[in-house]
């Protein structure tokens, strides 16, 4: 709580919607959990759409550039509103004079907070000169599906006064990049906030948000893979299908399950059409409840090609599932190296033998339920927030 005579401290968090993404729910349970007496914020988003506008508390102000759903499609009618968009967002982005003249009405920020890494350039040329600027990384910036970050790109990071990593693999790259030890300094490794509590809770709540129209799987006395995330090649979700296809034409019979949206949910509906496994995948489409569906599989299965710090692998460990990953950024650190889950190749090839470790011999996953039966997570939600309320407080 303030005394009376401190001021709240004004800050500028801009990200580009509240979609149904990993860093986008996590600044949403960040922000629900901030103190309300503290701080004046505004959020800025690109695009006012998605799931989790609905959490963010009544006393922040947000702001947005357009309004309506994302357009992921190239289809005629959308064409003039996208190019719009993007050629609004790109004259602001060039002019950010002109953004926070109009739009921001002038104000004066003490902080100014890139939620993910792809606002470093909009935050670094705000022409508050005296803001302090933090920046969140939810990514290995090095293999990312838009652009892959070389050692020149990530050094302009440092222009941020403190930069919040999500994992150790991520601060050890941005620590061998720093030049001094004040760049090394301005590395926080932070544990990206997550409420357990509520990922149990829901967990027992009945449905799982099916798509219209969607028909369920009806073979459920068969083993199940159930895997979360958004809808585009990052996660491998193709790899996972190609896989299960051939373990069924190996006699092995399974059922997958997918729970999520993103431009690439229609070339991924084709592919199911195309291997012919319509009768064994269920795609769910978006939800704004996964969890039934995690608890109620017999397995979860991570099929990515990169990530930063998976922290739907944290939601599996909390609902004690037996895990498949793929070796990507964060999981040796979420999985103890092996010891809470089945760590396999980041390849076709890999996700392969693991799946069918996991029909062949189901009994190897036995000493992973165990550990997971008295497992504590390393951190509480209300550290992990408190650690970034700290950093805030210090600047």
């Amino acid at each position: 709580m303030l005394s009376m005579n401190q001021k709240k401290k004004k800050i500028l968090v801009r990200i580009g919607s509240l979609r149904h993404g990993g860093a986008e729910k996590v600044l949403a349970t960040f922000l629900k959990k901030l103190p309300d007496d503290k701080y004046e914020i505004d959020l800025l988003l690109n695009l006012y759409s998605g799931k989790y506008l609905s959490e963010i508390p009544d006393w922040i102000n947000v702001i947005y550039l357009n309004k309506g759903e994302m357009i992921t499609t190239n289809r005629l009618q959308d064409i003039p509103v996208k190019a719009f968009r993007v050629m609004y967002q790109s004259v602001l982005k060039k002019f950010p004079k002109l953004l926070y003249s109009t739009i921001l009405k002038n104000k004066k920020y003490d902080i100014e907070f890139a939620a993910i890494h792809g606002f470093r350039d909009e935050i670094l040329n705000s022409p508050l000169k005296n803001s302090n600027k933090i920046v969140w990384i939810h990514n290995d910036l090095r293999k990312t599906h838009f652009h892959n970050y070389t050692d020149e790109e990530i050094r302009k990071f440092f222009g941020f006064d403190k930069i919040l990593v999500i994992s150790e693999q991520i601060k050890a790259d941005f620590e061998n990049l720093a030049q001094n030890e004040d760049e090394k300094s301005r590395i926080v490794r932070i544990y990206n906030p997550l409420d357990t509590e509520e990922v149990i809770s829901k967990s027992h709540e009945v449905g799982s948000g099916k798509l219209e129209g969607q028909q369920p799987l009806t073979n459920n006395d068969q083993p199940t893979f159930v895997s979360v995330g958004t809808v585009f090649p990052q996660k491998g979700f193709d790899r996972l299908l190609k896989v299960h296809q051939r373990l069924l034409h190996e006699g092995f019979p399974h059922l997958v399950k997918i729970l999520g949206d993103g431009y690439d949910f229609e070339n991924i509906k084709n592919l199911i059409s195309e291997l012919q496994i319509t009768e064994t995948v269920e795609m769910t489409g978006f939800t704004d409840n996964p969890y039934p569906a995690v608890k109620n599989a017999d397995f979860y299965i991570l099929s990515s090609r990169y990530e930063g710090f998976p922290t739907v692998l944290f939601e599996a460990v909390t609902l004690k599932k037996n895990i498949i990953a793929t070796e990507v950024s964060g999981v040796r650190e979420i999985l103890e190296n092996g010891k809470l889950g089945l760590i396999v190749e980041n390849s076709e090839e890999g996700i392969y033998e693991g799946m069918k470790k996991a029909l062949t011999h189901p009994e190897s996953f036995d000493a992973y339920a165990e550990t997971l039966k008295t497992y504590s997570m390393p951190f509480t939600l209300e550290n992990s927030v408190n650690s970034i309320v700290q950093i805030i407080d210090d600047l």
